[in-house]
């Protein structure tokens, strides 16, 4: 148990006690009076029962909003920690594909270029426009791998 949950019953329990012994003080000095509005026994344990099943149940409905509490601020915490990974795999998506269009862009002109001298060349200029759309793909790879993780 946490500190202040053994704190708090603590508490009930004294505030229990004292209001047990606060009864049968009055009790005991009524019975000597010979007042006739004296209480009985079965009347005073009534009362006792009564206020420490109230002083259980304001202690278990604080644990139980403490509770709530804390399950509100780790699922709050989960969310941002979502949040922020979605952001991750946007990131890594985007900057790869503006880093592949950037390299498709001048590998592409440079291919025209070269195939409108020499023919034969194609083969290789279709190489390494794929390697430049390949930064594209691994972007996607990464940011997958980022959305497993949440």
């Amino acid at each position: 148990m946490k500190k202040s949950t053994l704190k708090l019953f603590c508490g009930l329990i004294i505030a229990a006690l004292s209001t047990v012994l606060f009864i049968t003080s009055s009790y005991a000095t009524s019975s000597r009076n010979t007042v006739t509005n004296s209480i009985t026994e079965e009347r005073v344990q009534e009362i006792v029962d009564e206020k420490v099943a109230n002083a259980v149940e304001g202690a278990v409905s604080e644990i139980e909003i403490k509770n709530e509490n804390q399950e509100q601020l780790v699922s709050s915490e989960q969310n941002k920690a979502n949040g922020i990974g979605m952001l991750a795999a946007a990131i890594a998506t985007g900057l790869a594909c503006i880093g592949s269009g950037i390299a498709v862009a001048v590998v592409a002109s440079s291919a025209v270029g070269a195939i409108s001298e020499d023919p034969s060349l194609l083969g290789k200029t279709i190489i390494f426009a794929g390697l430049a759309e390949g930064i594209a793909i691994y972007g996607l790879i990464i940011a997958i791998m980022i959305l497993n993780k949440i």
